[in-house]
């Protein structure tokens, strides 16, 4: 016999897997619904993630099966991790339930998808008075998540039964040894939400390592047609999933099919082994390397901006497509040169606008670049970086270009500062020409946000040049050598060159 430990997310309590636990013990599972302390009847302001920790290991402990599958909804992973890192070999399988990826040192804060709760918990001097985050009111569960296929009477019994949250079980931080990394796993996306198999199938074929364990045949995934409710607007079908998950079923997402080398680590299309580029010393001044073109006097330069989020222990100014992009720049007579961000999460992009707005400063100042011609080029997540250049382009800034960039926040991405909108301030772009080369085989989420940000352009009369590679994928550059792409990036580069050189 199965036996489940269900762990509800944000403000709810056991209460919520009701329908789901009726129909599991119906099919002869056993199951014990987590409350976990302060989130029934009574507060708990100072619980903090390690009580909830204490919360699971409880349950799990009190359950002799040894078939034992723990279920974390959204916040409830953070616990179902922490307890399930301890107690490794007890459990047959870890379900994410429309939840995040946490891992050693994250806090669940980082998560959060509300953006005011958010910035009220990074600042201690905000944090209420009574240890406690207000529960949302009736018409506010929305910014936790998507309310698809919850009736007025479930929206109901979320807000008659929630729980001001402990503010320490969102701020402390996720310790695990990784003893947790052995035990199967089950994704369970609420579609509804932006996010679904394919989508996860999607960064996993990126090929950053990151991903790379999802890829793993002990990872199983479903998706389920709903909101980030879907104990309650779903349950026959999320009882049926559970029971799925625990015998192992599910959609396997397979590695990319490559020879193993990650796709950022190939060649860049343009200076591959058969047909490299010229030689060009690399010159790293801070988080900046500069590449020099073999002129006299100073010379107008490229500032190449990697996308992101990356780990924090990936170089992306080492990579073969940035070394690629700043020799082929000096290669053309102009400076080539990679600003290194710190875009690690999605809460990185406060901290990754102020490095690249330095880097920009230390560019200028160089005296072997024209300080008043300069273009900006972004890639892939630095995209939403876009957005101060836009908002008020500097005088000296002669050109902004964009390469499968990601123009809005994706579904998931709640957590990005609202201040990154780049279809929001490109009408503050004036005569700023802006070059978008785009992906013919994008995907679909990142696809929607380049639309809605071409409609904008378009509206403000933004000079705007699309560049279209049909059969390029993201991260074509690197993806995809073919014709199609050089001939693409000659032609954004004659234009981010012509822009510099008027």
């Amino acid at each position: 016999m199965t036996a489940f430990v269900l762990v509800p997310g944000h403000f709810t309590g056991g209460w919520i897997w009701g329908a789901v636990a009726e129909r599991l013990r119906a099919a002869g599972a056993e199951v014990h619904a987590a409350t976990l302390t302060g989130l029934g009847e009574r507060p708990a302001p100072h619980a903090s993630l390690d009580t909830h920790v204490a919360d699971v290991l409880g349950l799990i402990d009190a359950v002799a099966d040894p078939e034992l599958v723990l279920v974390g909804h959204d916040y409830g992973i953070h616990p179902v991790l922490g307890a399930a890192d301890l107690r490794a070999d007890r459990i047959a399988r870890i379900v994410y339930l429309d939840a995040g990826l946490p891992t050693d040192g994250d806090r669940a804060v980082q998560l959060v998808p509300d953006q005011a709760a958010r910035e009220l918990l990074l600042d201690p001097a905000d944090i209420p008075a009574d240890g406690l985050l207000p529960a949302p009111g009736r018409g506010d569960w929305h910014r936790w998540g998507s309310p698809a296929g919850l009736t007025d009477q479930d929206l109901d019994r979320l807000t008659a039964h929630a729980a001001g949250q402990p503010v320490a079980t969102l701020t402390e931080p996720l310790r695990l040894t990784g003893a947790v990394a052995a035990v199967p796993t089950t994704g369970v996306f609420g579609t509804a939400g932006g996010i679904s198999t394919a989508t996860v199938e999607a960064m996993v074929a990126t090929g950053m390592p990151q991903f790379r364990p999802l890829a793993d045949p002990r990872v199983t995934f479903f998706d389920l047609d709903t909101g980030h409710w879907p104990m309650l607007s779903r349950a026959d079908d999320l009882a049926d999933v559970l029971l799925r998950a625990a015998a192992g079923e599910g959609h396997r997402i397979s590695p990319p099919d490559t020879d193993g080398t990650p796709a950022f680590h190939r060649p860049h299309v343009l200076d591959t082994p058969e047909h490299p580029l010229p030689d060009c010393p690399r010159e790293r001044i801070g988080n900046l390397d500069l590449y020099l073109p073999r002129a006299d006097g100073p010379q107008p330069a490229v500032l190449f901006v990697h996308g992101g989020p990356v780990p924090a222990d990936e170089r992306p100014q080492d990579w073969p497509i940035y070394t690629g992009y700043g020799r082929w720049a000096a290669s053309l007579g102009v400076v080539g040169a990679v600003v290194g961000h710190g875009l690690h999460d999605l809460l990185g992009y406060p901290q990754a606008a102020a490095e690249i707005a330095a880097a920009v400063d230390a560019l200028r100042a160089d005296p072997r670049v024209d300080g008043d011609r300069i273009a900006l080029w972004f890639f892939s997540g630095g995209g939403l970086l876009t957005t101060d250049w836009l908002a008020a382009p500097p005088t000296w800034l002669r050109c902004l270009a964009a390469n499968y960039p990601v123009l809005a926040p994706l579904p998931g991405w709640e957590a990005v500062d609202r201040r990154f909108r780049p279809a929001e301030a490109v009408a503050g772009a004036g005569r700023l020409p802006v070059v978008l080369t785009r992906a013919g085989l994008e995907g679909e989420a990142i696809a929607a946000t380049v639309e809605r940000f071409v409609a904008a352009a378009q509206d403000a009369k933004v000079d705007l040049q699309l560049i279209d590679v049909p059969h390029g994928q993201h991260g074509f550059e690197v993806t995809d050598h073919i014709d199609e792409v050089r001939d693409a990036l000659v032609t954004a580069a004659g234009s981010v060159i012509g822009h510099l050189r008027a």
